[in-house]
C-alpha cells in the first residue's frame, strides 16, 4: 500500500520508458479484439499451452517442479497425483482456471487473494491464511552464505497491511489520478513486500497480476503465459524487485524500474501473441507453429530435450518428427545422433529471431 499510497499522493510525473510502455500497450489493448477473432483452433491451442506453460513456470521459479512426462496429465487430466509439487501445480492450474473463467467479474479483494492462495497452495496446511510468524525474504548464494533481502511487513501487521493495499487500489481506480496499470505494477509491488503469507507469495502475486489484468481489459494472459515470460526474465524480475523494495518502508524507494519490469511483461506477452495469431494460418496446425517460433528463437546449439522443456504438452516424438522435416528442407542440421544430438537453426527470409 505504500507505493499506492505515494503515487496517490505526489502523483508524480511518469517516466520517459514509463509512458513508451503505456502507449505500446493502450495500442495493443486496441487490437485485442480483432485479434481474438482470428481462427478457433489456433486461439483454443494458445489457451491450453498457456495454462501448462503458467502453472508449470510459476512454480518451477520457486522451486517447485513435475517430470516433464507428467506435465500434461498433471495440468489438463484428471489423473491421480504422485507427491506434494504435483499437488500445488494442479492447484495452481486450478486458480488459472478461475480467473480466465470469472476474471471480469472476480473482485480484487482480500477474499479473492486468500482463496488464490488456498488454491495454489492445494488446500494443504496453511493455505488461505496469512501468516501468523515474522518471516524475511532470505537469499541464499551458491557458496551456502545467507543474507536478508528484505525485512517484511511483520505477522501482526499484516491484516492491516493487507487492508490498505486493497483500499488503496480500490481509491487509485476511483480517483483515477494514477494511471491503472501504474497502479496495477505498484500494487504487485506491495503486495511482494508485505508479504502477507508463509510461502506462495510469489505464485499469488502472479495470479494477482493476471486477475488485475483482466479487471483492466489486458487479457493477453488467457493466452500467452505472463508466467513464462516472467520466468524466462527471471534475473531481471529478482534485480528490480530488489531495486524498488529497498527503502520502502521509510517510503523512501524507488517504484519504477519493478513498475517498467511489469509494464515490459505485458508488451511482450502482447507482442507475442500478435505474431502467434497474426500470421497466415499454417497447414502443419497451430501446435507445430509454436514448436516453430521455439526452434527458430535458438541462436546457439539446443538439444531436442530443450524444446521439450519449453514447449510442455508436446510429445518428444511429435517434435523429433518436425526437426526431421527443418533438417531435410535445410533450416536446421544436426551433430550426433541419440539425446545428446545438438541442433543448429540456420536463419533466412523465411524465419524470425524474436
Amino acid at each position: 500500500m505504500i507505493t499506492t499510497l505515494q503515487l496517490l499522493a505526489e502523483k508524480p510525473s511518469i517516466p520517459t520508458t514509463t509512458a513508451w510502455y503505456l502507449a505500446d500497450l493502450g495500442e495493443a489493448r486496441g487490437k485485442q479484439e480483432l485479434f481474438t477473432k482470428q481462427s478457433p483452433q489456433r486461439l483454443k491451442v494458445l489457451r491450453e499451452h498457456a495454462l501448462i506453460e503458467s502453472a508449470v513456470s510459476s512454480n518451477r521459479i520457486e522451486g517447485v517442479t513435475v517430470e516433464q512426462s507428467r506435465v500434461k496429465a498433471v495440468v489438463l487430466g484428471k489423473s491421480l497425483l504422485r507427491d506434494r509439487d504435483e499437488q500445488e501445480i494442479r492447484g495452481y492450474r486450478d486458480a488459472l482456471k478461475l480467473i480466465h473463467e470469472q476474471g471480469a467479474k472476480l473482485p480484487v479483494s482480500e477474499k479473492t487473494i486468500l482463496r488464490l492462495h488456498r488454491l495454489s497452495r492445494a488446500n494443504i496446511g496453511d493455505a488461505g491464511k496469512y501468516k501468523e510468524k515474522d518471516s524475511d525474504i532470505i537469499e541464499k548464494s551458491r557458496d551456502g552464505r545467507v543474507r536478508v533481502r528484505f525485512k517484511t511487513v511483520t505477522a501482526r501487521k499484516t491484516p492491516a497491511a493487507m487492508h490498505k493495499l486493497i483500499t488503496a487500489w480500490d481509491d487509485s481506480l476511483d480517483e483515477r489520478v494514477v494511471q491503472p496499470l501504474i497502479a496495477m505494477a505498484a500494487m504487485n509491488l506491495d503486495f511482494l513486500c508485505i508479504h502477507p503469507f508463509r510461502d506462495g507469495n510469489g505464485r499469488v502475486s502472479r495470479l494477482l497480476l493476471l486477475l488485475q489484468c483482466y479487471r483492466l481489459g489486458y487479457e493477453v494472459g488467457r493466452y500467452i503465459s505472463l508466467e513464462r515470460l516472467i520466468e524466462e526474465n527471471k534475473d531481471r524480475y529478482y534485480e528490480t524487485l530488489e531495486q524498488s523494495s529497498y527503502g520502502w518502508h521509510e517510503r523512501k524507494h524507488d517504484p519504477w524500474p519493478y513498475i517498467n519490469y511489469t509494464l515490459y511483461i505485458l508488451k511482450a506477452a502482447y507482442r507475442e501473441f500478435e505474431e502467434r495469431v497474426g500470421q497466415n494460418p499454417s497447414p502443419k496446425g497451430a501446435k507445430a507453429e509454436m514448436v516453430l517460433a521455439m526452434i527458430r528463437k535458438q541462436t546457439k546449439e539446443f538439444k531436442l530435450a530443450e524444446i521439450e522443456a519449453a514447449c510442455p504438452g508436446v510429445g518428444r516424438e511429435w517434435i523429433r518428427s518436425l526437426l526431421a522435416d527443418l533438417k531435410r528442407s535445410g533450416e536446421v542440421t544436426c551433430q550426433g545422433k541419440g539425446p545428446g544430438a545438438r541442433w543448429r537453426h540456420h536463419r533466412s527470409k523465411g524465419t524470425t529471431s524474436e
